[in-house]
């Protein structure tokens, strides 16, 4: 038993080396009224990287997360389960790798957005994005005491940036894993 428990603990510490975390710079929003409360959203993943690993193992299993949880798995389907239509795309820009998701809303809940009544702004709460911050958007920003963002009613585009990961030596870039595996 003792035996068992000694390899359990090598084996967790030994996989906890060779993987890396899954991360982004910074993430954009983009929500499109096209009618009563639905729409289109967009959400761009700007330069994917993998991070706390810099060993070949920790970015294979970074990748091989992003494109079998997120891009051919439904992990963005649970993140927004009455969405419809989800699409996902990865490609290069600016030479980092990003992603990008659209999806079809019924109603505000289903991107999480909000409207108290019809003469009340949109409005998105911060709380629920975990990692990330606030960097810049069409709206206004309650700021460090009401993490909420508010949208003019009357806006058909609602536009939202935020920060998740500034790079640094200890990230490293997904681009070049991605250029191999779309060859």
């Amino acid at each position: 038993m003792k035996r068992n428990l000694t390899i359990l603990f090598i084996l967790l510490i030994t996989s906890s080396i060779f993987t890396g975390c899954l991360t982004i710079e910074k993430k954009e929003y983009s929500f499109e009224m096209t009618g009563k409360n639905s729409g289109k959203l967009t959400i761009k993943y700007v330069n994917i990287m993998s991070s706390e690993g810099d060993s070949l193992q920790a970015v294979n299993a970074d990748f091989d997360e992003l494109t079998s949880s997120y891009m051919m798995g439904d992990k963005l389907q649970n993140d927004y389960p009455n969405a419809t239509n989800i699409q996902k795309r990865l490609f290069e820009e600016n030479g980092v790798l990003c992603g990008e998701v659209t999806m079809s809303f019924p109603n505000l809940a289903a991107v999480k957005l909000y409207q108290y009544d019809t003469k009340s702004p949109f409005m998105l709460s911060l709380g629920f994005l975990d990692s990330e911050t606030f960097a810049e958007s069409n709206g206004k920003h309650g700021g460090d005491v009401m993490p909420i963002v508010f949208w003019d009613k009357k806006l058909k585009k609602l536009t939202l940036t935020t920060n998740v990961t500034k790079p640094s030596e200890k990230t490293l870039s997904l681009l070049e894993k991605y250029n191999r595996w779309k060859k």
